[in-house]
């Protein structure tokens, strides 16, 4: 256990010691964009940032609601189906429909 903590507490570390290095390069390009754009252009910088951002959240929601619309409920239901009929356990069938699911929605395109 000590030892988990010792290899989370170097994780950490290290962490903020790479936050430690982006902060100087944030602050270089917020300096730059103002010298070169004004404050005009630093807050055009923060709007397409934050465009560009809630852009690609966006996208991992709708591939997050995909995943769970497409394959979890319809192996989770297709496991709780085979653990009914077969001899079989839920936690046995439930690699099995994860592949056979992943399979159809990958050949289905």
């Amino acid at each position: 256990m000590t030892e988990l903590l010792a290899q989370i507490k170097a994780y950490a570390e290290s962490a903020i010691a790479r936050a430690g290095e982006y902060s100087g390069v944030v602050a270089s390009a917020q300096q730059y964009i103002v010298d070169q754009f004004g404050q005009t252009g630093l807050i055009a910088a923060y709007i397409t940032l934050g465009a560009l951002v809630l852009f690609v959240v966006s996208r991992l929601v709708k591939l997050t609601y995909s995943a769970v619309k497409y394959l979890v409920i319809p192996a989770v239901a297709l496991a709780f189906l085979a653990s009914v009929c077969t001899p079989f356990s839920f936690t046995a069938a439930l690699p099995v429909t994860v592949t056979v699911c992943s399979l159809v929605l990958l050949f289905k395109g």
